[in-house]
């Protein structure tokens, strides 16, 4: 075999193994000596595991040894006993690990790396470092092969990496704790900015009684709503998004695994208009109707709402598209119907209270992340049907997970008991209940708890504050002979309301 078929820069003939270099190799980033000087300061300083216990884990580690010795470490901690170089030799005997990693000797070798535990933290930061390079790598390289894949969905492979690209950051770079000084700053400072705002501190519900209550709902907390089937829970939270994004204009994101986006909008529309849903289903609308309908609606058109209605949705694509959402169109509450139909992905182990305990956490960690309130509906146990006298719900009917309840910062029912055939509430005056619901606050993180009487339109699945005109009927009905004497006078002028403030709820 001929060694000489290369030549250099100067027209010399080298054999083809002096050829060969590493200069455009790849090797995955690393940080071997700061690994070997965090492992050797844990070992012989036993306080320096509080340094970087928050900020490693043993996948931050590249070489598999490091990693069998760190996770000795660790278990070592966890049941309270000395770490020493003894100790680590004799928990990774136990393990079968000893001669895996090098054995006492490597053990010697590492605690011969350093003389105290000092920058351990800046050294555990850098291994970090390289572990979030290598992980990017991976993720890269699955999304450049999925890219040349054709049969590809473009748009699940973009929430695809969206959500494997937050796992990386979610998985490594932890908030670190900050002393109370600096957090009353903070504190004050927030409260002089509550003080300079007029109105509510949080987002309007519009919805007079629950407002002041809540004085809005608040940025990072976890709203749950729960209710029966039929009580209204959907009627309610959009007539809420409509208050928030129409009569506010604040942007709102509503998720509807339950529904189509179509169906939402045709009910909003329904709402919004004095429209009959039935009659919009079938589209069969007299020309004063489709007046009517065409000018109520352009409130509608303009609002910021946005409504995603993916079935079967896991937390980490909801996670990536709520971030999205408020990077990209300033989203400022996010309302899930329901949690019930949501998915944990891949923490999914067949429990379902434990899936819809991964849930319920998930989306409180979105809601502090993101910083806006996140509502999610969620169904009762048929223990309510079942239980004599009155069907008020309680935080014991909460389905599937009492985790709801505890990551929850408020915890809300819908009750209507027109729904179950009484005619009045069952309080002292016996007062009439037809038309009408309770919003009951059952648990309160940070305010009150109370019932609050709302009115509800079933014919348009609205809710409305109690002491607004809700007679629609009798509106659009005396429209509508004004509206067929003007068309049968071959008149165009409808005199129609051109905006929301003139149809009451």
């Amino acid at each position: 075999m001929d060694l000489m078929e290369n030549t250099d820069k100067k027209g010399s003939k080298v054999p083809k193994s002096a050829s060969i270099s590493l200069e455009r190799g790849k090797i995955p980033p690393q940080a071997t000596d700061m690994e070997e000087a965090v492992l050797g300061a844990l070992m012989i300083d036993k306080n320096a595991l509080n340094e970087v216990l928050d900020i490693l884990s043993a996948e931050s580690f590249y070489h598999e040894k490091h990693k069998d010795i760190f996770e000795a470490i660790v278990a070592l901690f966890a049941n309270s006993e000395p770490i020493d170089m003894l100790t680590v030799s004799n928990g990774l005997k136990k393990q079968g690990n000893l001669t895996k990693v090098g054995g006492d000797n490597y053990l010697i070798h590492l605690t011969q790396k350093v003389t105290s535990s000092a920058h351990i933290e800046f050294h555990a930061r850098i291994i970090v470092q390289k572990h979030i390079q290598r992980q990017l790598i991976h993720v890269s390289s699955e999304i450049i092969s999925d890219a040349f894949d054709e049969k590809t969905d473009v748009l699940e492979l973009l929430d695809k990496s969206e959500s494997k690209l937050y796992e990386i950051a979610n998985g490594n770079i932890k908030k670190s704790f900050e002393s109370s000084q600096t957090l009353v700053q903070q504190a004050i400072r927030n409260i002089e900015d509550i003080s300079k705002k007029e109105g509510l501190s949080g987002i309007a519900t519009g919805f007079t009684k629950l407002d002041k209550i809540t004085s809005g709902w608040q940025p990072s907390d976890l709203i749950i709503l729960a209710a029966r089937p039929g009580m209204g829970k959907t009627a309610f939270v959009l007539s809420m998004a409509r208050n928030i994004a129409v009569q506010y204009n604040a942007p709102a994101a509503v998720f509807s695994l339950e529904m189509s986006s179509v169906q939402l909008i045709t009910r909003l529309i329904s709402s919004e208009t004095g429209l009959n849903s039935e009659k919009l289903r079938k589209g069969k609308l007299e020309e004063y109707e489709w007046q009517q309908l065409l000018t109520k609606v352009k409130n509608l058109e303009k609002a910021p709402l946005f409504i995603d209605d993916t079935p079967a949705l896991s937390v980490f694509d909801l996670r990536a598209k709520c971030r999205r959402l408020v990077s990209q169109h300033g989203v400022r509450i996010i309302i899930i119907d329901y949690l019930q139909l949501m998915t944990a992905g891949g923490n999914s182990n067949g429990n379902r209270e434990q899936e819809i305990s991964t849930i319920s956490r998930s989306l409180k960690s979105i809601a502090k992340e993101l910083s806006v309130p996140v509502i999610a509906l969620s169904q009762l146990s048929r223990a309510v049907e079942t239980r004599g006298g009155s069907k008020r719900p309680l935080l014991s009917d909460l389905r599937e997970s009492g985790a709801i309840e505890q990551d929850a910062d408020i915890v809300s029912f819908i009750y209507r008991p027109e729904y179950y055939g009484y005619t009045e509430w069952d309080d002292d005056e016996q007062s009439p209940c037809t038309n009408q619901a309770e919003f009951i606050i059952a648990k309160h993180r940070n305010g009150g708890l109370d019932n609050i009487r709302l009115k509800f339109i079933g014919q348009f699945a609205k809710f409305g504050n109690l002491d607004e005109d809700d007679d629609f009927s009798t509106e659009f009905s005396s429209k509508m002979n004004a509206d067929e004497k003007a068309f049968g006078q071959g008149s165009n002028d409808f005199n129609l309301p051109t905006s929301t403030d003139d149809v009451p709820f």
